[in-house]
C-alpha cells in the first residue's frame, strides 16, 4: 500500500511538473511558404542557380569536345603533342571542378546568395516567434518542419552553468 501511494505521488508530481512548463510548436517551413518575400527570394535563387548551372554545363561540353577530339586524333599525335593535349584536358577538368565548387560547394556562391536573400526573412520569422514566446510566456518553442528542434528556450531554464559548476569548471 505504501508503495502504491509513493507511485501515485511520483506520478502526480511528474504531471504537475509537465504542466508547469509551457511550450508551443511552430512549422517554419509552412510559415515561410506563406510569405511572398520568401517565394520571391527562392525564385531569385533558382534563377541564379540555373544560370550558374548553364555556365558549368557549357564548360563541361567544351571539355567533352576536347576529350572526343583527343580520342579521335590520338593515334596521329606525337608523344609530345599527346602530353600537351592531356595536360589541356586535365586543366579543363580542374577548371570545371573548381567552378562547380565555387558556385555550389560549401560556402560557395549559392550559399552566400542564400544567406543574402533568405537569412533576413528567416531572422524576421525567428524574431516574431521569439516575441510571441516572450509575450505568452512560453518556456520552449519547437519547430516541427525539419524534425523537432528547439528554436526558443527561456534562458532561465538553461542549466549549463550548473553542470559546469558541478564538474568543477568555472
Amino acid at each position: 500500500m505504501k508503495k502504491l501511494f509513493l507511485i501515485a505521488m511520483a506520478s502526480a508530481s511528474f504531471a504537475f511538473a509537465a504542466n508547469a512548463q509551457r511550450y508551443a510548436v511552430v512549422d517554419t517551413k509552412y510559415i515561410l511558404a506563406k510569405m511572398p518575400e520568401y517565394a520571391e527570394a527562392q525564385k531569385k535563387l533558382d534563377q541564379q542557380s540555373e544560370l550558374w548551372q548553364k555556365e558549368i554545363d557549357s564548360k563541361q561540353e567544351e571539355l567533352n569536345k576536347m576529350y572526343k577530339d583527343y580520342e579521335a586524333e590520338q593515334v596521329m599525335l606525337s608523344d609530345e603533342l599527346k602530353k600537351k593535349r592531356e595536360d589541356e584536358i586535365y586543366n579543363k577538368e580542374k577548371e570545371v571542378r573548381d567552378l562547380q565548387r565555387k558556385r555550389f560547394g560549401f560556402e560557395g556562391d549559392l550559399f552566400k546568395k542564400r544567406q543574402e536573400l533568405v537569412k533576413p526573412i528567416q531572422d524576421k520569422v525567428y524574431n516574431a516567434i521569439q516575441k510571441i514566446a516572450i509575450n505568452r510566456m512560453y518556456d520552449f518553442v519547437l519547430d516541427k518542419s525539419e524534425g523537432i528542434t528547439v528554436i526558443f528556450a527561456d534562458p532561465k531554464l538553461d542549466k549549463s552553468e550548473d553542470v559546469l559548476k558541478d564538474l568543477g569548471i568555472k
